[in-house]
């Protein structure tokens, strides 16, 4: 799912933490800062766009750095550092990209099409830590053919390559001599993006100012501010006392915020999905009948209805329900402990000491259950889940850990039995990365899924451009993962976020509201505008 799939630890993908302490403006004449300040439960890893695998990261990533294309308004691909390109569609595609020729590095350096060239080198090199590199696996040849002509060859046709190219453009002049996992560089990133970095508190806050210099044109903000408040529930009143303009709403906050008149509410279906995930690599998890027993087991309509306040629908397996490539025939399986009991006790898992926990050849069935701290959904999700598999005989230790140690010390590593997760998609259906087995060793198959035919048809899906042929492979796709069970699917949320009404879209003139785009609510921001001058919280 390209440059925008990333692990997603708030479930509407921008929730809120607090952050250190704050005080008010002087009262000595001042500039008054044009700021926009955005929250997270968790603080970023890489602010480097080829490293970067969580939403913080990728949030801050979208700020300072440009892809050569990227999403419009209606999520139709449009240029970026790209100013136009041509597809000669033949055994061997060719994409060739005419650049923007006046794009400048936020350290004044101009933007060329080697620094195009570089980014791909850098990805493919086996010594990257990168996630990204099967995005670019079928390409042959790369070539800067001029500094503002970058020239593309596949092997074979490649349907989600343009997308691929929204991933941001790294400088090579800055990196060419760095070992890009360790450098500076990612904690002090420099791009050619609509706002520049400028300073990073651990676990407190990431400002970004304006670029003055921006190609588009300079932004009406003066900076952002992107505060790291690990409680979602300080994230409300944060929200209503102004020390944020903007968040992520939970489900049970939602009612409580409808009708306030200096508050925008934006509701849409998202475009991802919760779920618990195996480490099918652990003897537990290896018999489908077990992951089955656990989908019946777990009440998945009581999850939606008392955890999402009925905002959103059970999940049917890897494709959000509302997409195109979704298959509406596959339906989630029905809630009944006394099938889950049945399927467990088959595959040779009995309570036979009426201790209430079934065992198998002397071993009773044990495990951890991870997921991270701050969100209190998924911490819900585990606490439900507990009580759940505990009433077909699992006992399930359930265990919470800052997002920073969940990702290096469990999930990266495959230390875990079983974790709560969620993705956020793209709008490309190409799902490689997650569901082939070649992503288990460095793409986001953690779980460690394996199966020939999906293998298959994932690759078929990538070679295919007819969108009828394409929706047929994703529809199979989606039932053979749905019986496999890999995952207990949960649920496909809606986005809930709120924004303060101080905010509108000035362009050619004229004031607009700012509004739920399909390509998100942050597409117009070089254009937003803050109303009034009044004194403002500095961070």
């Amino acid at each position: 799912m390209k440059a925008k799939l990333i692990l997603i630890f708030s479930p509407l993908f921008i929730l809120s933490l607090l952050s250190g302490s704050f005080f008010l403006a002087s009262r000595s004449p001042r500039p008054v800062l044009k700021q926009l300040i955005i929250s997270s439960i968790g603080d970023a890893s890489f602010l480097n766009p080829i490293l970067a695998q969580d939403s913080s990261s990728s949030d801050i990533c979208g700020f300072v750095f440009n892809g050569l294309l990227k999403y419009d308004r209606n999520l139709e691909i449009i240029g970026d550092l790209a100013e136009r390109w041509e597809i000669t569609k033949t055994k061997k595609p060719v994409i060739t990209f005419h650049l923007r020729k006046n794009v400048l590095w936020h350290d004044g350096v101009k933007f060329t099409a080697q620094d195009a060239l570089f980014t791909y080198k850098k990805i493919m090199d086996k010594n990257t830590n990168t996630v990204r590199r099967s995005d670019f696996m079928l390409i042959d040849k790369a070539e800067a053919i001029d500094p503002y002509t970058f020239c593309v060859t596949y092997k074979e046709p490649f349907s989600p390559a343009l997308e691929a190219w929204t991933i941001g453009i790294i400088p090579e002049h800055i990196l060419a001599q760095e070992d890009i996992n360790t450098s500076k560089f990612n904690r002090n990133p420099v791009g050619t993006g609509p706002f520049v970095f400028r300073e990073w508190v651990s676990d407190e806050k990431i400002v970004l100012t304006v670029n003055e210099n921006y190609f588009e044109g300079k932004p009406k903000l003066d900076r952002i501010v992107y505060r790291i408040l690990p409680e979602t529930s300080i994230s409300e009143i944060e929200f209503l006392t102004g020390g944020l303009d903007y968040y992520g709403v939970s489900p049970h906050q939602y009612s409580r915020m409808q009708g306030q008149k200096d508050i925008y509410l934006f509701k849409k279906p998202s475009l991802g999905y919760t779920y618990i995930g195996y480490n099918l690599k652990n003897p537990l998890f290896k018999d489908r009948r077990v992951r089955m027993a656990f989908d019946h087991a777990i009440n998945k309509k009581e999850i939606v209805e008392y955890i999402l306040y009925g905002l959103g629908e059970v999940a049917t397996g890897p494709f959000p329900n509302h997409l195109w490539y979704s298959n509406k025939g596959v339906k989630p399986n029905f809630y009944s402990p006394e099938k889950a009991r049945a399927l467990l006790k088959e595959s040779g898992w009995e309570d036979k000491d009426g201790d209430g926990i079934v065992e198998k050849e002397g071993k009773s069935f044990k495990f951890t259950l991870i997921t991270n701290s701050g969100n209190d959904m998924r911490k819900d999700i585990g606490v439900l889940s507990q009580r759940y598999l505990r009433e077909i005989g699992i006992d399930v230790k359930f265990e919470l850990y800052e997002w920073s140690v969940f990702l290096k010390n469990k999930i990266n590593p495959k230390n875990f039995d079983a974790c709560i997760l969620g993705w956020g998609l793209s709008v490309d259906p190409d799902c490689y990365q997650i569901w082939h087995s070649s992503q288990i060793k460095s793409g986001f198959n953690f779980i460690s899924y394996k199966n020939p035919e999906v293998d298959r048809l994932l690759t078929a899906g990538r070679r295919e451009y007819d969108m009828q042929v394409r929706k047929e492979i994703y529809w199979k796709v989606h039932e053979l993962i749905a019986f496999d069970q890999p995952y207990t699917f949960l649920y496909v949320p809606l986005a809930i976020s709120a924004l303060s009404r101080r905010f509108v879209i000035e362009k050619g003139g004229e004031l607009s509201p700012v509004k739920m785009e399909k390509g998100g609510i942050f597409h117009d921001l070089i254009w937003w505008k803050v109303k009034g001058e009044e004194e403002i919280r500095v961070y």
